[in-house]
């Protein structure tokens, strides 16, 4: 293992460049490869910088997420389609020889955590303190001894893009924690759960586990939430370099703020539906029982209630659908499921404008533009919660200069990302085992 020195010569001087290009060069662009070497060197200089010459540096990779299918179905304990992405949160690290975390994160003030107070603190909710917290209180519980470290961090994922920075802040400091604590014996869904843990408890958010899931697992990833506690995850094995098309996240410049009212509605009104029933969740009440109570369910819980009950049955189908799709190589059937998704969205779901605010229609509108430049190819469809934020495309690789400029004419410079799905998750990019062998297998199947 390096010390941070020499890492920095390594880097600069293209000694490991197989595994930069296996996380950021995918397609093989030498411009993509170079653009990481410099990166991934600026990190190490930041380090050296910021904590001097220090043994046993590495280089740390925390993936951002994107959700492919599945459009608010995991509380409904139903099934979703996720991947991990190449935008990322790139860190070197090194121990220190302390009780301590120390991380400096470049445009962000630096912090420390010590591990003798992993006690959550109502000060820290809402920042990147609190998730190193959490943590390091949940590997700590489960029995592993903890020692400090010291990390310089850059971060790709942009807030508010749709993409989960939080979930890849979380999975890069358990692969960290993992790798000098804990031998990497803690297993990518684990980690998962930690990062959750984490965000419920210490952050203060009540998320689910998508999205550290799709973080952690790497590539594309299934996902059957019929027990949320223990969900059931299943790797699919396409490589969507050859696709033809490339990833698009569109940021449409809309704020996801006030807009808590809008996701719990969807929540309340699906669980309205299951409760007429019994239950508690649509997983539990057959579609069958569902259909042949639509008069009784209208007068009771209102139409959109129904409409969006069933978005959830049909969704749930087709991201179960998508992966084996792509699993069986038919990409063609996979862009169909997605733009049947994304009509289903926006005319079932209801969720690309808030009631609260309709002059206000970005996503509406990016959709209905993306759609003129797409011209019947490819597909299109709103990314995640939803009212505001992001959507999502795949662009036939020859409509992608024209996609890219024409959204970016209709929202402004940079807000169009070209992504790539990656084939790995929290990873140790530098210093640690092969690339090749982490979370490559094909994971446990769904239930």
């Amino acid at each position: 293992m390096s010390t941070s020195s020499q890492l920095v010569k390594e880097l600069r001087g293209g000694a490991h460049d197989g595994a930069l290009a296996r996380l950021y060069a995918p397609d093989g662009s030498e411009a993509a490869l170079s653009a990481a070497r410099d990166r991934a060197a600026r990190v190490a200089e930041g380090f050296v910088s910021v904590y001097g010459d220090r043994d046993r540096a590495a280089l740390f990779s925390g993936p951002g997420r994107t959700e492919i299918g599945g459009n608010h179905t995991d509380h409904q304990h139903g099934h979703v389609m996720c991947g991990s992405v190449d935008m990322d949160i790139l860190a070197c690290a090194a121990p220190n020889g302390t009780d301590v975390i120390r991380i400096t994160s470049e445009g962000y003030p630096a912090l420390e955590v010590a591990l003798d107070d992993l006690i959550p603190r109502e000060e820290e909710q809402n920042t990147s303190a609190a998730l190193v917290r959490g943590v390091a209180a949940k590997l700590s519980e489960m029995g592993h001894r903890l020692a400090g470290f010291d990390a310089y961090a850059v971060s790709g994922v942009p807030a508010g893009s749709g993409l989960s920075s939080s979930a890849a802040y979380e999975i890069l400091i358990g692969t960290i924690l993992n790798f000098y604590c804990c031998g990497m014996t803690v297993s990518p869904i684990e980690i998962a759960k930690v990062g959750q843990y984490a965000e419920n408890i210490y952050f203060g958010k009540p998320c689910g586990l998508m999205d550290q899931m799709g973080s952690s697992l790497g590539g594309a990833v299934s996902i059957d939430f019929a027990d949320p506690s223990d969900p059931q995850p299943r790797k699919v094995g396409y490589d969507f370099a050859r696709s033809g098309h490339a990833l698009c996240i569109v940021d449409t410049g809309s704020c996801h703020s006030d807009l808590t009212d809008d996701y719990a509605d969807i929540t309340r009104e699906m669980g309205a539906v299951a409760a007429f029933f019994g239950q508690k969740w649509l997983r539990d009440v057959p579609e069958a029982d569902f259909r042949a109570n639509l008069p009784a369910l209208r007068e009771k819980c209102g139409d959109r209630a129904v409409l969006r009950a069933m978005h959830y049955y049909a969704d749930d189908r087709r991201a179960v659908a998508e992966g084996e799709a792509l699993a069986g190589g038919d990409f063609d059937r996979f862009l169909a499921l997605v733009n049947e998704s994304g009509l289903s969205s926006e005319t079932m779901l209801q969720n690309i404008w808030s009631v609260g605010d309709p002059g206000s229609q970005a996503v509406t509108l990016s959709l209905a533009v993306g759609r003129e430049l797409l011209n019947g190819r490819g597909a299109i469809r709103v990314h995640g919660g939803g009212f505001a934020g992001t959507i999502q495309a795949f662009v036939p690789n020859d409509l992608l200069d024209a996609f890219q400029s024409g959204m970016e004419a209709l929202l402004g410079a940079g807000k169009c990302h070209v992504l790539h799905i990656r084939p790995y998750g929290g990873a140790v990019v530098v210093g640690g085992p092969s690339l090749n062998t982490l979370n490559m297998g094909p994971g446990p199947r769904m239930r």
